[in-house]
């Protein structure tokens, strides 16, 4: 008779054989190990960045998008771009960078044609690249160089 110790009682829920779900602080991890490949000097600006994983955008900041499905954001700069920015009149927000992981995930499930990783590394560059004071259109025309 085999050894039944090591099998789940009947009618529990089956084990996932893929592992966890990547949490909040793996996607930080691939979000920072991304800015790692910066060339200089938007690696040393970055830095001084904060990034902030979240599962979703709250709902103020969904409302003030003008959003409804928090599915539809995967990431967000707050703050004041480089370009904008004087030293008589520094700005009194911090400059952030959200991901959100949930909404990611979800977008990644979609795709099934990119790592997670490469998906992480394009939101935060996206994000990072209001940072640096570059329009959609122009951190658009380089994602569009690197692919």
């Amino acid at each position: 008779m085999p050894d039944m110790s090591d099998t789940e009682p009947l009618g529990a829920p089956s084990r996932n054989p893929w592992g966890r779900a990547p949490s909040l602080d793996d996607i930080a991890a691939m979000a920072h190990a991304a800015l790692d490949t910066l060339e200089e000097p938007f690696r040393t600006h970055a830095r001084s960045v904060a990034v902030k994983v979240e599962d979703f955008a709250d709902d103020e900041t969904l409302k003030s998008l003008g959003m409804e499905n928090p599915y539809e954001l995967t990431g967000l700069y707050s703050g004041v771009a480089m370009t904008l920015e004087t030293p008589s009149a520094p700005s009194q927000t911090p400059a952030m960078v959200w991901l959100y992981r949930l909404a990611i995930l979800d977008e990644w499930a979609a795709t099934g044609d990119i790592t997670l990783e490469e998906l992480v590394a394009h939101v935060v560059i996206h994000e990072f690249g209001h940072h640096f004071g570059w329009s959609d259109d122009e951190i658009d025309a380089i994602n569009d160089a690197e692919d």
